[in-house]
């Protein structure tokens, strides 16, 4: 049996299918945590950063933690491993060879950021690592490694234009409903069919807002030659929280993460894998 032929064998067995659609559900449960952590920061009741850590730690530190983490733990492995699959050989209904070469590149990186989310996931749930830090700290640290290279203003510049871009396709994609092309459609009850078209609108938008925005603070980065102005999302939504109405917006960018979050749940019951 070819190597090809393996891997398309693991993409379509019903265990994967299981697993991704576990992780479908859990990267719903971490955006309504995170919506609820931003509510927080927008009420002053923050606690955990808003971001995915915080949001595990938080969901960690419930009465059925241990048992959530070991859900999640597995549920985004299995994402990984069907968006390796998808990247092995690309998605069978994509026939121009272009963007079908684009989206096994995407599905690469999409494996690469499941296994980095279930490696944080488990070092939270074994106790090695604690979600209370500074949320931007990451992103501050590789900007300012950035900015030390030759030529680091242009290459943090054209990060964060190009995260700018992301939170760009992420808004067209909700406007034009291109979620929609990967459910199944015709097995969503009529009763819940305006309500999956105009949540996925409002949090896949919401969610190209709050990208667009990291990477605005990362353009004024390299502007400012300052690492510190690089943020991520936690950082990024108490930013947003300073500005004239902050609070206000906070709470609607909190509302439509969590559209976005109900929305995977949708995902997790009637996407085709």
């Amino acid at each position: 049996m070819s190597v090809e032929s393996s891997v398309r064998r693991a993409g379509n067995s019903a265990w994967l299918d299981r697993a991704a659609r576990v992780g479908l559900a859990g990267r719903g449960l971490l955006y309504l945590t995170v919506a609820v952590l931003a509510a927080g920061i927008a009420t002053g009741r923050s606690g955990q950063p808003a971001d995915k850590q915080g949001a595990v730690q938080a969901l960690a530190d419930t009465r059925v933690g241990t048992v959530v983490l070991v859900v999640l733990v597995g549920g985004f492995v299995g994402l990984a491993l069907w968006q390796a699959t998808e990247a092995a050989w690309g998605r069978r209904d994509e026939r121009d060879d272009t963007k079908r070469t684009a989206k096994r590149a995407a599905s690469a990186g999409k494996a690469l950021l499941y296994l980095v989310l279930s490696a944080t996931t488990a070092s939270i749930l074994l106790g090695r690592s604690s979600g209370g830090g500074d949320g931007g700290e990451q992103e501050q640290t590789w900007t300012a490694r950035l900015l030390a290279l030759p030529a680091g203003r242009l290459l943090v510049g054209a990060v964060g234009l190009g995260v700018i871009g992301l939170g760009g396709w992420l808004v067209f994609r909700g406007v034009r409903r291109k979620f929609e092309k990967h459910l199944d459609t015709g097995s969503v009850p009529a009763s819940m069919r305006d309500v999956t078209t105009w949540g996925g609108m409002i949090g896949h938008s919401a969610r190209g807002v709050v990208v667009g925005l990291i990477g605005l603070l990362l353009v004024k980065a390299a502007v400012d030659y300052d690492a510190e102005e690089a943020q991520g999302l936690d950082g990024t939504l108490r930013t947003l929280a300073e500005q004239p109405f902050g609070k206000v917006l906070l709470l609607l960018a909190a509302a439509g993460l969590a559209a976005f979050g109900l929305t995977c749940f949708v995902e997790a019951r009637y996407r085709r894998l």
